[in-house]
């Protein structure tokens, strides 16, 4: 008889890479949740005997997920597959009954010891062929990516299918998630994270996104060029005025914190984010960035004086949005990734080998 697995992320892309994570002659029937809800619902029907849970979803997260199992007694053994790799997120997970914890992007060798260890997979389990399991979900992300439709621009303005968004909010989220793991460790703090958002912007709607983020707070902006094989583009942090004394305060920092004093302190933040994002980001896509010097793009200033300043050097974008917060503190930046238009082909091609 099958054993009943069920893989709850809300990335296709994610769902995909885990079900071929899986040991080709396990005798499982795979069964898709694409947010915590509808996993939890899974669970209570018996579709999951082994989950493996994202953390950062919709409608229910993770953490939800595994409380209500624990509270409700529900049968399942979880083993949680997350970007999120803090040493909190794991204490977290481990604290509400998680058999164990996995950082994205996973392995087959990985699972396969994580399985074993447990006992979760014995030889009882393995089909007597290594015939793979069943994946009951199209490869649609895929296919969307080989589509000509993103590479052979039929106007002004590129489009990005939903499947392809998907795709690069995944990277994206490992890439967030290595991100604040450092900052976490250095600054022993926990980072609450987002799901990250996608989407092509011409400079007008980027104005939009950067107001709608601003909120009431004055804000002042670090921006640093990067560039790769095919890829460039500029990373674009935004910290709110009333974060400084928060960070100043768990980086040490002596003295009177005047405005030079806070641009030591934007330079330190921005290295730690826009560094290591870009590292996860190209480790997954088999590439290497070159970043250019931090500049300070303006301070204590509304958005819409930075964007009118700065409007010839962003026109149509690939922006990749993450609004970091640091818990029990008074710590909220904005980073965005921003891709040049003429990156996207070699992206998307990045992609598609990933995928394969």
């Amino acid at each position: 008889m099958s054993l009943p697995v069920l893989i709850c992320d809300d990335s296709a892309l994610a769902r995909k890479q885990m079900a071929r994570s899986l040991p080709d002659n396990w005798n499982v029937e795979i069964t898709f949740a694409t947010h915590g809800g509808e996993g939890l619902e899974a669970i209570k029907q018996g579709q999951g005997s082994v989950v493996f849970l994202d953390l950062n979803m919709p409608v229910m997260d993770g953490y939800e997920v595994l409380e209500a199992v624990c509270k409700q007694d529900l049968n399942a053994m979880v083993i949680v597959v997350s970007g999120d790799i803090q040493p909190e997120a794991r204490e977290k997970v481990m604290g509400f009954g998680a058999l164990d914890f996995i950082k994205k992007p996973v392995s087959k060798e990985k699972i396969a010891d994580i399985l074993k260890k447990y006992g979760v997979i014995n030889e009882a389990d393995l089909l007597p062929d290594p015939t793979p399991a069943a994946i009951p979900e199209p490869s649609v992300v895929e296919a969307e990516l080989a589509d000509d439709e993103m590479t052979a621009y039929a106007g002004p303005k590129i489009e990005l299918p939903n499947d392809a968004r998907d795709a690069y909010q995944e990277v994206a989220n490992v890439a967030m998630g290595q991100a604040a793991d450092l900052l976490a460790r250095l600054l022993n703090v926990f980072v609450l994270l987002p799901i990250p958002t996608v989407n092509l912007l011409e400079v007008s709607e980027l104005t939009m996104a950067l107001e709608a983020a601003e909120s009431t707070d004055t804000i002042s902006a670090v921006c640093q060029g990067y560039i790769g094989a095919g890829i460039a583009g500029e990373a674009l942090i935004l910290f709110h005025d009333s974060s400084f004394k928060d960070m100043a305060g768990l980086m040490n920092f002596k003295g009177e914190l005047n405005e030079q004093a806070e641009v030591e302190v934007m330079m330190d933040i921005a290295n730690i984010l826009i560094g290591a994002f870009l590292k996860g980001f190209a480790e997954q896509l088999d590439m290497s960035f070159s970043q250019g010097h931090p500049v300070v793009l303006g301070q204590h200033c509304q958005i819409s004086e930075l964007v009118n300043e700065n409007q010839a050097r962003w026109k149509q974008t690939l922006a990749i949005e993450i609004n970091y917060v640091i818990e029990n503190h008074n710590i909220h930046c904005d980073l965005l990734m921003l891709f040049t238009e003429d990156s996207i082909t070699t992206l998307n091609n990045k992609l598609t080998y990933l995928l394969n």
